[in-house]
């Protein structure tokens, strides 16, 4: 995938993100409904969008970034702050 679409992605998500709490902020969705959306939304942009290459390996590694897989929440939740 390559980087221009990547960041396409990413600001689609981030858009959406935005547009959840201007929402919620009306009354147009419950806190429930905003949490699980905003939820899917938080784990894509913390793998860097959807099916972006993990930066070990991948494009500086030689490896090819188009067959990394995401990785696993466990992982991209346990980074620090």
């Amino acid at each position: 995938m390559e980087d221009t679409t990547i960041l396409s992605q990413i600001n689609k998500l981030v858009d959406e993100e935005h547009r959840l709490r201007s929402q919620l902020q009306a009354g147009q969705i419950s806190t429930d409904e905003e949490h699980a959306r905003l939820r899917e939304v938080e784990e894509s942009l913390e793998r860097g969008g959807p099916r972006a290459p993990p930066p070990r390996g991948g494009r500086g590694g030689g490896g090819d970034p188009g067959s990394e897989d995401a990785r696993p929440r466990g992982e991209v939740e346990g980074y620090l702050q």
